[in-house]
């Protein structure tokens, strides 16, 4: 699925909670993302547009309140809660933590979210067909390709016995980490696994990678910047 039709089908998912509302004079969204700014713009401008193809125009019969995190996961749950006291009508969750710490903030306030792993793996929905709760969103899903993106690194490095794969504790995507095992044992290489959720931990990572040797690193470090 196009990054545009996910943000779409974002955007529509959005629109309910702010339809059953639409007796109050503005809305209200929240926007939470885990990233900063100014990397998130064009994911921020793909939701306005999306917005304003509903019938919804910011700062005329809508207003979105932003709150980014800058790649600092520690920061969520404070910034999720400012939003759930500013009695948001919805909270839109753009990846990393962000879909949980807003989870974890309301259980009330619809909350919608776009994120690159298994909602269900993280415990933000019962299930894809009936998720349950106040929370539903999109997903683009990549386990499928876990295995092939393991063959790749093999074909570019053929002479490689350890291929290093670099985690996001925020972001636990253990069936994920399990199928990348489980493909580096049908390749019959070493796979090590680095945690790393900060710059200043993905730095080090990268030397400690240097220094044991390591032929080839998978980055799987998804929103630890989005």
């Amino acid at each position: 699925m196009k990054r545009r039709e996910i943000i779409a089908l974002l955007c529509n998912a959005a629109m309910w909670p702010l339809a059953a509302r639409a007796q109050k004079a503005m809305p209200v969204i929240g926007y939470l993302g885990a990233g900063s700014p100014g990397p998130s713009a064009p994911f921020a401008a793909a939701f306005r547009k999306g917005l304003g193809e509903s019938g919804y125009v910011e700062g005329q019969n809508a207003a979105i309140e932003y709150r980014f995190a800058e790649g600092r996961e520690d920061q969520l749950p404070a910034l999720a809660a400012d939003l759930v006291g500013r009695k948001v009508d919805v909270i839109v969750a753009f990846g990393g933590g962000a879909p949980r710490a807003a989870k974890a903030a309301s259980q009330t306030i619809p909350i919608v979210f776009a994120i690159g792993g298994d909602p269900i793996a993280i415990g933000l929905v019962a299930s894809l067909a009936r998720p349950g709760g106040n929370v539903t969103g999109v997903s683009w899903l990549g386990g499928e390709l876990t295995s092939k993106r393991l063959e790749l690194m093999s074909e570019l490095a053929p002479h490689a016995r350890a291929i290093a794969l670099l985690v996001n504790p925020n972001n636990p995507q253990t069936r994920m980490v399990q199928e990348m095992q489980e493909a580096a044992r049908a390749k019959g290489v070493q796979l090590p696994i680095l945690y790393a959720g900060t710059e200043s931990e993905i730095d080090a990572a990268f030397g400690s990678l240097v220094q044991g040797n390591a032929d080839a690193a998978r980055r799987h470090r998804r929103t630890i910047h989005q």
